[in-house]
């Protein structure tokens, strides 16, 4: 198969975290050719869409448990990039949409482009799917989710946290707990915190209530086509309450629980229909938190944790269907 990744600069990518480096190299050691390109680069010409797409080959990434800096590296170079053309990415037979977020309104222009590529070609995930589904918002469709709300208001916002005691106030376009903020009864700072996260009432957010369970674990469960594949808890370092990896939060092996397969199978035929094949669902206590269809990440640290391959596992499918 010919692979298209739309990705961030690949230069800038951390080949020991992020999933996209993790099934560029699963493609090239099953024996597919790789090409990358950005967002930037994507244009409909005579009716089709096209790309600027440069060849790459992913080294088999050897990780090192560094215990100076106490942290995975990899060896380099980990990747080797030749020059590159443009080509109509009718051409692929597998695209993958995977820059990371905030979702943008170039963002939302690059799907639009993304919907004139053919047929024939698979684009993971589906422009539709990406631009229907954001990622807080989307949850809230499902019955699995603890209480929330979305507003702008103030006095709408106030009333939810006094009537909770405790909630939590999220940006509906943030990624890796940017942006997260704790809001309690009481805080002197509530009216000051409610007026920066909605911009003075401008924009929307996310308010949900507070899971005391989160000091336990936010579980991000990978999907694929629907169904679970591997599994990640990701745990709060001290003082914090954000679990995500990007917010300093460390990572443990997990099990599926019987409470979140149940929550996988109802979102399975949604996820389907809207053509949203590879996604990351954030539980907390067995609540549906948020479903990531952008660029979830979490592979390699499953794969670690677990001494699997869950990219393998992914591109086998893809071949299967393409």
């Amino acid at each position: 198969m010919k692979l298209a990744f739309i990705i961030d600069p690949i230069a800038k990518l951390d080949p020991t975290h992020d999933t996209s480096v993790a099934l560029m190299e699963a493609a090239c050691k099953q024996g597919h050719e790789v090409f990358v390109t950005s967002k930037e680069s994507l244009s409909i010409v005579n009716g089709k869409a096209q790309a600027f797409l440069e060849p790459v080959y992913i080294y088999p990434v050897q990780l090192i448990d560094d215990p100076i800096i106490k942290k995975w590296k990899a060896q380099t170079p980990w990747y080797k990039q030749e020059t590159g053309s443009y080509q109509f990415l009718e051409t692929m037979q597998v695209i993958w949409m995977r820059p990371d977020p905030p979702v943008t309104v170039e963002y939302i222009y690059a799907t639009y482009i993304l919907d004139y590529v053919g047929d024939r070609t698979l684009v993971v995930n589906s422009p539709k799917g990406i631009r229907s589904a954001n990622e807080k918002v989307y949850a809230l469709q499902f019955s699995c989710t603890p209480e929330t709300i979305v507003s702008s208001q103030k006095s709408t916002i106030k009333e939810f946290v006094r009537a909770k005691g405790q909630a939590v106030i999220k940006p509906l376009d943030g990624k890796g707990g940017e942006g997260i903020l704790f809001a309690t009864v009481g805080d002197r700072n509530l009216n000051s915190i409610i007026e920066v996260s909605t911009k003075f009432g401008r924009v929307p957010v996310m308010v949900q209530a507070y899971l005391p369970a989160a000091q336990q674990g936010d579980k991000r469960i990978i999907l694929l086509n629907g169904e679970p594949i591997g599994a990640v808890n990701r745990i709060p370092s001290s003082g914090e309450f954000r679990g995500n990896m990007a917010a300093g939060g460390s990572v443990a092996k997990t099990e599926i629980t019987p409470r979140e397969l149940e929550i996988c199978q109802e979102l399975c035929p949604i996820l389907q229909k809207d053509g949203l094949m590879f996604v990351g669902i954030d539980v907390i206590g067995g609540y549906l938190t948020e479903v990531n269809v952008t660029s979830p990440t979490g592979i390699r640290e499953i794969d670690r944790l677990n001494d699997v391959r869950l990219a393998e596992q992914v591109t086998t499918w893809l071949e299967s269907i393409s």
